[in-house]
């Protein structure tokens, strides 16, 4: 009797494999996985496991694996049927009643597979006669092994258009059931069916016991129209519902803890030849949802190892859009790019299986690789694409399903995002004291290369001066520094490119310094000249009496005129230190509030009252500092 798929996995569902061993093995819980003595052979070191969430035993003692079903069948010596049906009693359902249309349907499936059993021998015959030299010499140039060419049961199709047909016909297949099978040529146009496969070495494609299903064809003439081949879909064959190797790759797997998936089937066999046989391949496929669960069967991170070329950078994308909906703790996908655009086959051969070893031991996490596609080779100069880049992270964020590692990919992102420009802030000062001129204020109407200029006119305006954006202490201790210090712009450049000030006469302030920064040379700023004069000719100077304001009360005599550069530039540091710390703690800050907005969980409320706590440490921090509480008065904060 053929069960069908949901009905098994409904089983599994209800009867966890560790209740099923508790039956017959004394197991204990450590971790995640329960173990206990092997009920195979006698032992007094405990080598049998159970793993529930993954729905397997394995025993190290004598190498069994299997399920709930397989660990009936072994202990008790009963059919699958009856393996079944004391199970679905266990999970409280009822066995479901074949029907005569089912019955059929099983006898065909019985058919199919047994004419392409048929087909696998005849291939493997034809590689070892007299037409596979050619077949032989290309697996031999490969340096695919006659041990590897029996193990995975390679074999060649002959040129002929029946020789195939032929063959299997002999033996009693019908011309219709090779059609069904997916082995011969047939249509409207097509009066007499021919063979599918033709002057190709064949990859029997088995289902997880084994039993080939499907065959994969490379071509051996260079003008073949396709250079693989494979089965179309069939009864028995649904190419993004399995992987190639599966059936020996997953004992392996469970062996080893992870699961490698390469590109192609001379890769599987390469790798497994190596010592690397937990090794298995999608059939000419994008990675379908169905192949994630095949290999999350089999490790929890699975490898997903592609060529380093952009084809395997496009699979490799295509990969985390299937897997984001379907991640979950414990549960993600790993990647491995082979250097110099090879393939696993290529670098065996070029560097051995060390080579190989090495690039699989830094795998990639998911979330790594996602960060890289968003973000390599992107512009983001201006606020629309950064905040273009924001807002993909959030649209993919929200793909995962699950609500707890959806939070944390989107507080990574948030960090990332927040390093990354907060890099190409400090970038950008090298760039401005290459092209200085770019800072120099312009005439109206002239081109600034992209600073931002104040003109007198604008600067001295009543609009202008009389705008009151609050400016904190943090910041007019960094401004006046400079003001009274301008030997420190040099040094300090990228750090004050790289402060946001909230106030318009701050920026324009910013823009000033800058300007007397990389346009004048080091020893004429360490001469300490005045630059107030400057600072009135930019319309600046009410601004510039408003921060001496702020600080007239206040003992902090390393900003003023006269402190040694050397305290000054003490100071400097402390308060660029405290500026990066509330910068980094605002931006977490803003994207906790966007979560909560969007998903409200505890996790977030309690990052968001932990972030305001830090927040408020630094301002006692900063009231610590020599003179800044007696002026601070915890105004606003405008960073």
């Amino acid at each position: 009797m053929k069960f069908s798929p949901s009905f098994l996995d409904e089983i599994r569902a209800r009867v966890p494999v560790s209740e099923v061993v508790r039956q017959k093995v004394a197991i204990k819980k450590q971790g995640r996985e329960w173990r206990g003595l092997s009920p195979f052979n006698s032992e007094k070191t405990p080598s049998f496991y159970v793993n529930d969430p993954k729905g397997f035993f394995h025993d190290f003692s004598s190498g069994k694996h299997g399920d709930g079903f397989t660990f009936l069948m072994e202990t008790e010596g009963i059919s699958f049927p009856e393996a079944v049906a004391k199970l679905a009693a266990m999970a409280g359902l009822p066995m479901p009643v074949e029907t005569a249309q089912e019955r059929e349907k099983d006898k065909k499936r019985a058919t199919l597979t047994e004419v392409l059993e048929w087909a696998a021998e005849h291939f493997q015959k034809q590689l070892r006669g007299p037409q596979g030299r050619e077949a032989r010499d290309y697996l031999a140039r490969r340096e695919i092994s006659p041990a590897a060419q029996a193990q995975f049961r390679l074999g060649y199709s002959a040129p002929g258009r029946h020789d195939l047909r032929d063959a299997l016909a002999a033996k009693g297949a019908t011309v219709e059931t090779m059609i069904e099978a997916g082995l011969l040529i047939h249509g409207e146009e097509v009066t007499v069916p021919y063979d599918r496969f033709r002057d190709r070495v064949m990859f029997p494609i088995c289902d997880r016991a084994g039993v080939p299903i499907a065959f994969g064809g490379r071509a051996l003439a260079k003008d073949a129209q396709a250079k693989y081949l494979n089965s179309p879909e069939t009864e028995l064959f649904h190419k993004g519902f399995t992987l190639y190797n599966l059936h020996n790759a997953r004992k392996a797997a469970h062996e080893t803890g992870t699961v490698i998936a390469v590109e192609g089937y001379v890769d599987v066999i390469a790798m497994t030849a190596a010592g690397f046989p937990h090794c298995v391949a999608p059939l000419g496929t994008a990675l379908t949802v169905e192949q994630c669960g095949l290999l999350w069967r089999m490790a929890e991170e699975p490898i997903l190892c592609f060529d380093g070329d952009k084809a395997g950078l496009k699979a490799a994308w295509r990969a985390i859009d299937t897997a984001l909906p379907l991640i979950e703790p414990g549960r993600s996908l790993r990647f491995v790019l082979l250097p110099g655009g090879q393939d696993p086959d290529e670098l065996l051969r070029s560097g051995g299986p060390a080579a190989v070893a090495e690039a699989l031991q830094a795998p990639l996490p998911l979330v790594e690789m996602l960060w890289r596609r968003e973000t390599e080779g992107k512009a983001l100069e201006t606020p629309e694409r950064r905040a273009g880049l924001e807002r993909r992270f959030r649209e993919l964020s929200a793909q995962i399903r699950d609500p707890s590692l959806r939070r944390h990919y989107e507080r990574e992102l948030d960090q990332r995002l927040s390093q990354l420009l907060d890099a190409r802030d400090r970038r950008l000062a090298p760039a401005f004291r290459r092209r200085g001129e770019g800072f120099r204020r312009q005439p109206a109407g002239a081109s600034t290369g992209g600073a931002v200029s104040v003109g007198a006119a604008l600067a001295g305006s009543p609009l202008f001066r009389g705008v009151k954006t609050p400016i904190s202490p943090r910041e007019c201790l960094l401004l006046l520094i400079f003001v009274n210090h301008p030997s420190l712009i040099a040094e300090h450049l990228e750090d004050l490119v790289a402060v946001e000030f909230e106030a318009r006469e701050a920026r324009a302030l910013q823009q000033l310094l800058v300007e007397i920064g990389t346009s004048r040379p080091q020893s004429e700023l360490d001469c300490d000249p005045s630059i107030e004069e400057e600072i009135e000719r930019a319309g600046l100077g009410a601004f510039l009496s408003r921060l001496e304001g702020m600080v007239a009360h206040a003992n902090l005599w390393s900003v003023r005129k006269g402190a040694a550069a050397s305290d000054a530039a003490v100071s400097l540091r402390q308060v660029l230190s405290l500026h990066r710390k509330v910068s980094t703690l605002n931006r977490e800050l803003r994207a906790v509030e966007r979560r909560l907005a969007n998903d409200p969980c505890e996790e977030d409320q309690a990052r968001l009252a932990e972030i305001r706590a830090q927040l408020s440490a630094i301002d006692g921090t900063e009231a610590s500092l020599e003179g800044f509480g007696s002026m601070s008065g915890r105004v606003s904060r405008a960073l």
